[in-house]
C-alpha cells in the first residue's frame, strides 16, 4: 500500500475508532471535566495584564505570571486594568497592587517530608508520592485558572510544575510500577488517552497554554508498560488513541513532494518521510513572553520565526539545547524546525511498532502488517539517515543543509533503547558514549558547556534511564551498569546532604545541576521514577566504578576549558 493511500485509510480508521473511543470513554467517566481550550490561555483570556505583568519582572519566573488565578472573570479584570490605564501606564508598585487584589499566585509545591533521620531513599520516594499527587477535581475550584481538569487523579513533577506533563509522565510511572502503585499509574495512562479523545494529541503539560504543542511522543511506551503488568487487551483498549497519536504527528505527509516539510512530518529528497518538532503557533510562549521578545530583539531574523523554533524546542523536551542552534553555541540562531532529530524518529518507530502489536491483538492481520512494514521503512531511515559513519554513533539531521548536524548528544541512546539499531551501530555507538559521554555523575547531556540546561555539565534522569535501558538490550551490561550506579551515586549524595531529588544533576562534578530559564526545582517526578527503576535493577548496594585515568584526564581538561571561558567572559 502507498503512503497516500495508507495515510487516508488510517483517517478512515481513526473516525470510525475516534467515535467508538469517545462513547466509551464518556460513558465509563461519573462526571468528566469540561475541556478548555487554547482560547481560555492566559495571552487569551488576559493578554495585556499578562503581559504587563511579565515586562514588570513582578515574578523571577515567567510560569508564575500565567500560572496566576484570577479572581473573578478576567474580562472584568482587563476591563479595570485598562480604565486604569487609560491616561498613565501603572507604575510598579500599582501593578503589584492590582495584581494582588485580582489574582491568586499559585500554591507552592513543597517536597519537604517529616522522616526520621536517615530514611533510606527508596522509601522518601514511597513517601513522595502522595506529596506530589493532585486530585481531579481540584481544577473545578478555580474555573478561570490556566489548569486543564483531568478525569483521573495523576503526579506532578514537583517545583514550579504543578500540572501533569507528557513526556516527563513515563518516567514518573517507572516509579509507580516499581513502588506498586498500579492504581495510580493506571490513572495518568487513562488521562492521556483522554486527552487525546479532546484534543486529538498530548498537550506538553495540562496547562491552557501548553495545548498547541505536543512533546516526545511516549504514549506507546506507557501502553507497553501496564500491558506488561496487564496483558494484552491493553493495546486494545488503547488502540483508539494511539491510532490518533500517530495521525497527529504525520498530519499533512500526504501532500508532501520530496524535500518539502508541513507540520510535524518531513519528506527527504529521496522519498524517505520522517518527523520535526514545529511547536505550533508564531507568538512568544506565554510561560516565557518575556525573555523570548527580547530574543527575538536581538536578531535581525523574523520574530515569528524565532517564536515557531523556540516553541519547536520547547515541544521536543530539551528547552534549550545547542542542539538547536545554528551555529551550536547562541539561542539566536535557533533552528529547530531545520532539525529532524534522531530521538523524535525512534519514538515514533516505536509508536509503529506498538500499533503492529494492537492491530495484531485486534485480530487485524492487514493494518499488523502495514504499520509493521511502516516500522521497517523507518528502521531502515534512523539507520542511514541519522548514523555518523566517521564518528560511530547516532546524531540529527538539518534537512534544510541535507547534512548531518556535528552536536554529540545523548539522543544517540534513542535508537539502542528501541531496538532500531543494528549489532554494530550499537557496539560502535556504545564506545562514543564511554569515551565522550560517560562522567563520573551519569550521562551528560551533549559535549558542549553552553549555561543550557540541556548541555554539559548536566545530565538527566530520563537520558540515563534510556542509555542504560539501550545498552543493556544491545549486550553491554558493564556500561549500563556504570551509567545507573554513577547517576544513582550523584543522586544519592545530593539527597544525603539536602534531602531532596532533584530536576537535573551536574554529571561532572557530581552535584545539582544548573542552567536554563528557571531555578533548579525538587520533587521531582522523573528522577524518582528512574531511582526506583534503577534501585529494584541494580540494587541499594550498588557500587558505582571509578573514573578510569582516561575520563579523569577528558574530565579535568574540560574543567580547565570551563574555568577558561569563564574568566575570558568575566567583565
Amino acid at each position: 500500500m502507498s503512503n497516500h493511500h495508507f495515510l487516508r485509510a488510517s483517517t478512515r480508521w481513526l473516525s470510525v475508532l475516534g467515535l467508538a473511543v469517545a462513547l466509551s470513554g464518556c460513558a465509563a467517566l461519573s462526571s468528566p471535566p469540561v475541556p478548555k481550550t487554547a482560547a481560555d490561555s492566559p495571552e487569551t483570556r488576559w493578554g495585556p495584564v499578562m503581559t504587563a505583568i511579565a515586562s514588570a519582572e513582578l515574578y523571577p519566573d515567567g510560569k508564575t505570571v500565567v500560572d496566576l488565578i484570577p479572581l473573578r472573570a478576567p474580562a472584568e479584570i482587563v476591563a479595570d486594568y485598562r480604565r486604569q490605564t487609560a491616561s498613565a501606564p501603572m507604575s510598579r508598585d500599582a501593578l503589584k497592587a492590582f495584581v494582588a487584589d485580582n489574582f491568586q499566585r499559585p500554591p507552592e509545591n513543597d517536597s519537604h517530608l517529616e522522616e526520621p533521620a536517615g530514611t533510606p531513599i527508596k522509601q522518601h520516594i514511597i513517601n513522595l508520592w502522595p506529596v506530589l499527587t493532585r486530585e481531579s477535581g481540584e481544577v473545578a475550584d478555580n474555573p478561570w485558572s490556566s489548569l486543564v481538569g483531568l478525569p483521573h487523579p495523576f503526579v506532578v513533577p514537583g517545583g514550579r510544575f504543578n500540572e501533569m506533563f507528557y513526556w516527563d509522565s513515563y518516567f514518573t510511572l517507572l516509579g509507580l510500577v516499581r513502588s506498586d502503585r498500579m492504581d495510580l499509574a493506571r490513572d495518568m495512562v487513562e488521562n492521556f488517552a483522554w486527552l487525546i479523545d479532546q484534543y486529538g494529541f498530548i498537550p506538553n503539560g495540562t496547562r491552557t497554554y501548553f495545548l498547541t504543542r505536543s512533546q516526545p511522543p511516549f504514549f506507546a511506551a506507557m501502553v507497553q508498560l501496564l500491558a506488561a503488568k496487564d496483558g494484552n487487551q491493553v493495546y486494545r483498549h488503547y488502540l483508539p488513541q494511539l491510532m490518533a497519536e500517530y495521525s497527529w504527528w504525520m498530519r499533512g505527509a500526504d501532500t508532501l513532494a520530496p524535500g518539502q516539510a508541513a507540520l510535524h512530518v518531513v519528506k527527504l529528497p529521496n522519498g524517505m518521510m520522517l518527523n520535526r518538532y514545529t511547536g505550533g503557533q508564531a507568538r512568544p510562549r506565554a510561560e516565557a513572553w518575556r525573555v523570548e521578545t527580547q530574543l527575538a530583539a536581538q536578531t535581525t531574523r523574523p520574530s515569528s520565526e524565532v517564536y515557531r523554533d523556540q516553541r519547536a524546542a520547547a515541544e521536543s523536551g530539551w528547552d534549550f539545547s545547542t542542539r538547536w542552534m545554528a551555529d551550536g553555541e547562541h539561542q539566536t540562531t535557533v533552528n529547530t524546525r531545520a532539525i529532524v532529530p534522531v530521538d523524535l524518529n525512534a519514538l515514533m518507530f516505536n509508536l509503529e511498532q506498538t500499533l503492529a502489536q494492537a492491530w495484531a491483538v485486534q485480530g487485524d492481520a492487514g493494518k499488523a502488517e502495514a504499520f509493521a512494514e511502516r516500522a521497517v521503512v523507518r528502521r531502515h531511515a534512523i539507520n542511514t539517515v541519522f548514523w555518523d559513519a566517521a564518528g560511530g554513533f547516532y546524531t540529527d539531521y538539518n534537512w534544510q543543509e541535507g547534512m548531518l548536524s556535528d552536536a554529540v548528544s545523548a539522543a544517540m541512546v534513542y535508537p539502542l533503547a528501541f531496538g532500531v539499531a543494528t549489532p554494530a551501530q550499537a557496539q560502535s555507538t556504545a564506545d562514543v558514549v564511554r569515551a565522550r559521554l560517560l562522567r563520573p555523575g551519569g550521562l551528560v547531556t551533549t559535549t558542549r558547556h553552553s549555561g543550557e540546561q540541556w548541555d554539559a555539565p548536566n545530565g538527566w534522569a530520563p537520558l540515563q534511564w534510556l542509555a542504560v535501558r539501550g545498552l543493556a538490550r544491545y549486550d553491554q551490561p558493564v556500561l549500563a551498569r556504570t551509567i545507573a550506579t554513577r547517576f544513582m551515586k550523584t543522586v544519592e549524595d545530593v539527597y544525603a546532604e539536602t534531602g531532596k531529588l532533584v530536576e537535573k544533576y551536574d554529571v561532572e562534578q557530581a552535584g545539582i545541576g544548573g542552567g536554563g530559564e528557571y531555578e533548579v526545582v525538587d520533587g521531582f517526578g522523573w528522577t524518582n521514577g528512574v531511582m526506583m527503576d534503577f534501585l529494584a535493577t541494580y540494587g541499594a548496594e550498588a557500587t558505582p566504578s571509578a573514573p578510569t585515568e582516561k575520563e579523569q584526564a577528558v574530565n579535568a581538561f574540560t574543567r580547565q576549558i570551563k574555568a577558561a571561558s569563564g574568566a575570558m567572559m568575566a567583565p
